[in-house]
C-alpha cells in the first residue's frame, strides 16, 4: 500500500508537467500566429494603402523577444539546445555523465545570473515608469526576460539532478 501515494504523486507531477507543456506550446503558437498576422497586415497596409499601424513594428520586436525566449524555454525542457559535444564523444560513460553534470550546472548558473540581472532591468523600467508603444508599461513586456531565464535555470538545475543520479549509478 505505501506505493499508492507515490504513484498518485507521480501522476500529479506528470499532469502538471503536461499542463505546463501545453501552455508553453499554445502560447508559442498563439504568439507566432499573432506575429505573422501583424507583419502580414503591416505589409499589406504599406504596399497597397500607403499607410501602416504605428504600433506594429514595436509590437513585432516584442513578439520576437517573447518567441525567442519561449522557444528557448521549450528547448530546455528536453535539452534540445545547441551544444558542442566534440569532446564528450570520446569520453567514457562516467566522464560523459560528469561532463553533462558540469555543463548543466554551468548553464543553470548563467541563466540564473541573466534572470537576476533581468529582474534589475525590469525593475528599472518599472521605477522609471517607462512606456513602450500604446502607453503599455515597458516592464510588463520585458517580464519574459527574468521569468524565461529563471525557468530555463530551474530546468537545467533539475536536469543536473538527473545527471548526478546517472553519475552515482556508474
Amino acid at each position: 500500500m505505501p506505493s499508492a501515494p507515490v504513484n498518485s504523486e507521480r501522476g500529479w507531477f506528470h499532469r502538471v508537467g503536461g499542463f505546463i507543456r501545453r501552455v508553453e506550446d499554445g502560447l508559442l503558437v498563439l504568439l507566432l500566429v499573432l506575429m505573422i498576422a501583424v507583419a502580414g497586415g503591416q505589409i499589406i497596409l504599406r504596399n497597397i494603402f500607403d499607410s501602416g499601424l504605428v504600433w506594429a513594428d514595436p509590437l513585432l520586436r516584442i513578439l520576437v523577444l517573447w518567441l525567442a525566449l519561449l522557444g528557448a524555454i521549450i528547448a530546455s525542457r528536453s535539452s534540445n539546445h545547441i551544444s558542442i559535444d566534440i569532446l564528450s564523444r570520446y569520453l567514457g560513460p562516467r566522464l560523459q555523465a560528469f561532463s553533462q553534470l558540469v555543463t548543466n550546472l554551468f548553464t543553470a548558473l548563467v541563466c540564473g545570473l541573466v534572470s537576476y540581472y533581468g529582474v534589475a532591468f525590469v525593475r528599472m523600467d518599472f521605477m522609471a515608469d517607462t512606456r513602450a508603444f500604446a502607453q503599455l508599461p515597458a516592464w510588463l513586456l520585458e517580464l519574459i526576460i527574468p521569468l524565461g531565464f529563471a525557468l530555463i535555470a530551474l530546468r537545467y538545475l533539475l536536469t543536473s539532478l538527473s545527471s548526478l543520479k546517472a553519475l552515482r549509478r556508474q
